[in-house]
């Protein structure tokens, strides 16, 4: 993590931590992120966070003191934030983690973060393969997401071809996803999530997906 700014390494060492029994790494909250933004169905922070904290959790915030709920829900949003200024500006930067040993791309990480989002609705992001404008980008993710999951139906050849050129690929596929979807839906503010935020109601559930009141959580 040397090569990253201080504030992801912070926040991949929070992603240890979590009590769960195999939390994200940096790389797949970052594809998990992405895929929430070109998702074609909007998803609630109440409903992905919980996908974060882990199943065994119940989707209650891992974390004793409301401070570092707060403070985790706010990195997470300020990544997620930045993904988004990104991808309006057409300049997609995925984190990837990288073989120390031979330089290779993981990029099989950040698509299973991906993925994770795609589950969260797989009927509308099926429904993709009947729109014209999102069909291809659509097709090169589920081919990739088929190759980092062991199911794809390519042989050992097409795969390893595949390897050199995923990271490529999968960055241009998502940015064509997102440009569709501007297309039909225009742009989204990246500050909207921090917009909601401040104007949660103490009475309100918590944006952090505790589900507890904001005043007993986060308030």
């Amino acid at each position: 993590m040397k090569r990253f700014p201080s504030r992801f390494r912070r926040l991949d060492g929070a992603l240890a931590d979590l009590a769960v029994e195999e939390p994200m790494l940096l790389t797949e909250l970052d594809g998990f992120l992405t895929g929430l933004l070109i998702s074609p169905e909007a998803i609630a922070p109440g409903e992905w966070m919980t996908v974060i904290w882990g199943s065994e959790t119940d989707g209650t915030p891992p974390f004793e003191d409301p401070l570092d709920v707060q403070w985790f829900a706010d990195a997470v949003a300020a990544r997620r934030d930045e993904i988004a200024r990104d991808l309006a500006r057409g300049k997609l930067q995925p984190i990837f983690d990288v073989d120390e040993r031979d330089g290779e791309v993981l990029w099989e990480y950040w698509i299973d973060g991906l993925t994770d989002a795609v589950a969260l609705r797989p009927e509308a992001w099926n429904a993709l393969a009947d729109d014209p404008a999102r069909a291809a980008p659509w097709s090169q993710l589920a081919t990739l997401i088929a190759v980092a999951g062991n199911e794809s139906d390519l042989d050992s050849v097409e795969i390893n071809a595949l390897q050199d050129r995923a990271p490529a690929e999968l960055t241009d596929a998502v940015q064509r996803l997102y440009a569709a979807q501007v297309s039909v839906a225009g742009p989204s503010s990246p500050d909207a999530s921090a917009t909601a935020a401040s104007k949660v109601g103490r009475n309100d559930p918590c944006p952090c997906g505790s589900g507890k009141k904001h005043k007993r959580c986060c308030g």
